[in-house]
This record gives C-alpha cells, sequence and structure tokens, in this order.
C-alpha cells in the first residue's frame, strides 16, 4: 500500500476546494480542466475522522474509473484521463500525491442537486417511512420493512448544503423549482438508468446496490456525470449472501464505521472521536472487498 494520503500539498496549482474526502484543483493555463484527488480521508455524519482509511482514495478512484467506462453510453462524463503522465506538466510535479488516486477532468457547472436513487429501504427514507408511508412525495406501500426492496427505484433528491451541514431531502416537485421542470426530469431519468444497469451489473458480482448518489453537471449545454461514481462513500453496498430484510445489513461500505460511532457517546459534532486500528482495518478491508468484487 502506498504512503498515506490525508491531504494534498501541490501549491503551483490553485486549490479551489478541500472536501471531505477529495481536494480539488485549478489548473494554471487549463480554464477547462480540473484535478481532483481522492485522499484518505473519511467522513461520518458529516464529521471528516481524524483517522484516515490507508489507500481509500485509491480504491474510490479505481471505482470510479470503472464505472464511467461501464456507464458512458447512458450520458457522457467529465473523466479526461487518470493517467499521470498525460496531465499538464505543472500537475506531474506531485505525482507521489497523485498517482492512482487522481482524475483530470472537465470542468462544468455543477448542478445544486444530490441525484440520490434508493431501490431499497434505508437510512434516512426508512427513518422517514416509520412515521408517514409518503416520504418526499412518494406514497409506499403499507408493510414494508427496513431494508425491503422498493416496488422500484424511486429518485429522490436533496439539496446540497454546505459542509458540516446536513442535505435536505426534497421532492421532485421542489427539484423543478431549483432547476426548471425539464432539466429535473432528465436528471431523474438519467439517474435512474445508471443506476438500474449498475445495480443489475453489482447484483452478478454478488453486491446489492440499496441506494446511491450522482452528481451531474453542465458543460457546454450537456449534462455530464461527474464527482464519484457509485463507490462505497457514495453507495449502500450490501452483501446478497447475507441479505435480510427486517433489519439493518452488513455492508461493503462506511456504515461498519457509522455503527461504531453510534455506540459511543458523541453528539456526531466536530472534533471527532479517536478511531480504534480494528475500526479502521475492518473499515478498510470492506472498501477493498468491494473494489474485489466489482472489479474481478
Amino acid at each position: 500500500m502506498s504512503t498515506v494520503i490525508t491531504r494534498t500539498d501541490c501549491p503551483q496549482l490553485d486549490l479551489l476546494h478541500r472536501g471531505k474526502v477529495r481536494d480539488m484543483y485549478a489548473i494554471p493555463g487549463h480554464a477547462d480542466k480540473l484535478l481532483m484527488v481522492a485522499t484518505d480521508r473519511i467522513s461520518a455524519y458529516d464529521v471528516v475522522m481524524d483517522d484516515p482509511i490507508p489507500g481509500k482514495g485509491q480504491v474510490l478512484t479505481d471505482i470510479s474509473l470503472f464505472w464511467f467506462d461501464f456507464l458512458k453510453d447512458i450520458v457522457p462524463n467529465h473523466l479526461i484521463t487518470a493517467q499521470v503522465d498525460a496531465y499538464p506538466e505543472i500537475c506531474r510535479q506531485y505525482r507521489d500525491q497523485l498517482e492512482g488516486r487522481s482524475m483530470l477532468v472537465r470542468k462544468t457547472e455543477v448542478q445544486p442537486i444530490e441525484c440520490i436513487v434508493r431501490g431499497y429501504l434505508s437510512g434516512s427514507f426508512w427513518s422517514a417511512y416509520q412515521h408517514d408511508t409518503t416520504v418526499c412525495g412518494f406514497e409506499l406501500p403499507a408493510g414494508l420493512v427496513e431494508s425491503d426492496k422498493l416496488p422500484q427505484p424511486i429518485f429522490t433528491p436533496s439539496t446540497k448544503a454546505e459542509q458540516g451541514l446536513h442535505d435536505e431531502n426534497i421532492s421532485l416537485a421542489r427539484m423543478k423549482e431549483i432547476v426548471g421542470p425539464e432539466l429535473a426530469e432528465k436528471m431523474a431519468d438519467i439517474s435512474l438508468r445508471l443506476y438500474e444497469k449498475a445495480a443489475d451489473y453489482a447484483l452478478s458480482k454478488g453486491i446489492i446496490i440499496a441506494d446511491t448518489k450522482f452528481e451531474l453537471g453542465m458543460t457546454s449545454g450537456e449534462l455530464i456525470l461527474i464527482d464519484e461514481v457509485l463507490t462505497p462513500d457514495s453507495s449502500r453496498f450490501w452483501p446478497v449472501d447475507s441479505y435480510s430484510p427486517g433489519q439493518g445489513q452488513p455492508s461493503f461500505d462506511k456504515q461498519f464505521l457509522r455503527d461504531y460511532l453510534s455506540s459511543l457517546d458523541w453528539n456526531k459534532q466536530p472534533p471527532p472521536p479517536p478511531l480504534p486500528p480494528e475500526i479502521l482495518e475492518k473499515t478498510r478491508d470492506r472498501y477493498l472487498e468491494a473494489r474485489q468484487r466489482l472489479l474481478s
């Protein structure tokens, strides 16, 4: 495993944003391109942990690269290349930080909506369903239990919150007010088609994609897929062979970390608690297992 990277330092590039996981750079002389670097940071409950998951950024990058290629017939994406030798020369001096965990991408106008698709009843949707079977404008059948497969996948957008705040689930009607009816319908259609193709493939590899979120951007009047795609950070991955509705499921994502944190006396606000080595190792193992299954 290569060096753990929790924070990149590329002083000749222009740091635009340091997110929960990714560092985003503008490249002098290349106004239409961005450099996106996946670090080994991990967040839970919108708080970035102080302890990294070694190699996590490489796992996220490998999985995203696979999906960008697999799904390109549905919608174009922002990937230009992930080969450092093909990056602008000014970037290559930072090869030790970029190799295996970065992408050169097209700059887009990012849409202000998280495009969430749910195939199973879990997470915040399950919590809301227990109070009212109509969730985000969708009337769901009565009598569903936690982790049940939904009658069909549904598109449940959310707003994008500033770091440290929580995204807010909204209805499709509200999304239409934000981005316009035509664009909202197109984003929903693309997201559902992406999910359905990916979920069918993942099932063949022993993984249920319970839900996921996509990011879409606009460039030259065209919607394209951006950011990361169908990773353990942006999705719930469940093993098919142990799927059992009526409870939470084992997972190949950071739900294991969330469950550990929920067992602590922590208010889910910064500063985060320290993570024991065994929790870091078991979380890392789940990310590696997801990559191994999907890419094998």
